[in-house]
């Protein structure tokens, strides 16, 4: 199974490398291999690859800049997923993309169903939302939300990172998901591929939280393994007191079961991988 990953430097990258299967020869890529917002160098990869399946990690996810930078953010959440699917229609393979809960509006009052309607409320997610018209049935199309990992640029981090510098910080309290840590997600794709599955997934850890209850969660997980002198205080704010230039959904919860009965496992709530985090993140020092 010849497999070409995308984003290989990410955080889901990484982790989907980390666990790939032993008969998986993997190509992985990053913007230094190929820039994907070129469309003729990114056929060029596909063409000298020839990979069977296609593992698309990349993604523009720099929400607030594309509020501003809409032609970026197509180019690579939207139009390298169309080449990317064409490549596999031409071939015969597979296209497994991810994409995000900024695909729905946020005013749901329950857990956002794989099929459930989409309308997104920023540029992020409206060109995710292009991304995912691109994939066709018989591809794999994976929706997730808050990803954190060991080493990675994400909310985690950046929390431990203050909670050291500050004896107090505020964090949305009104902004409401689930955390998904990376490794969880990685083997869930994994998963999905040896089922030889097809449609659309959604996968989070279980459990709900707001972004506030995450980083009172991060400071007292990081305390108890001596990553930070003290649990600072940690104040909830609304998203009105922190306005960003994309709205974001002020609730995206997302509905996992069907990928859980699936694959015939057992949901793990967030907390218990954000301590599996955090113990990986002291392993890395």
């Amino acid at each position: 199974m010849r497999v070409l990953i995308t984003g290989a430097k990410g955080q889901l990258g990484g982790a989907l490398q980390r666990c790939a299967p032993s008969e998986a020869v993997i190509t992985a890529i990053d913007v230094a291999e190929c820039d994907l917002t070129d469309a003729a160098a990114l056929r060029d990869v596909l063409r000298r690859t020839a990979p069977n399946l296609i593992l698309n990690a990349a993604a523009y996810t720099a929400v607030d800049k594309a509020e501003s930078d809409e032609a970026t953010a197509q180019a690579i959440n939207a139009d390298a997923v169309a080449v990317m699917a064409d490549a596999m229609a031409a071939t015969g393979g597979k296209l497994v993309h991810v994409s995000t809960d900024y695909v729905f509006d946020g005013t749901a009052a329950s857990p956002y169903s794989p099929d459930a309607a989409r309308n997104p409320q920023s540029v992020y997610g409206r060109t995710k939302a292009a991304g995912e018209d691109h994939v066709r049935d018989s591809d794999i199309l994976v929706r997730t939300a808050w990803v954190y990992e060991a080493g990675g640029a994400n909310f985690v981090r950046t929390m431990i990172r203050l909670m050291k510098e500050r004896e107090e910080l505020g964090v949305v309290a009104d902004q409401i998901g689930s955390p998904t840590w990376a490794s969880g997600l990685a083997r869930t794709i994994w998963g999905l591929v040896a089922k030889d599955a097809s449609g659309t997934f959604h996968h989070s850890d279980a459990g709900v939280a707001s972004w506030y209850d995450f980083a009172v969660a991060v400071a007292e997980e990081a305390h108890a393994l001596g990553m930070i002198p003290r649990i600072p205080v940690i104040r909830p704010l609304t998203t009105a007191d922190y306005p960003t230039p994309a709205r974001r959904p002020a609730f995206s919860l997302l509905d996992s079961r069907a990928t859980r009965a699936a694959l015939g496992d057992e949901p793990v709530h967030w907390r218990t991988n954000l301590r599996l985090m955090l113990e990986e993140e002291v392993q890395l020092g």
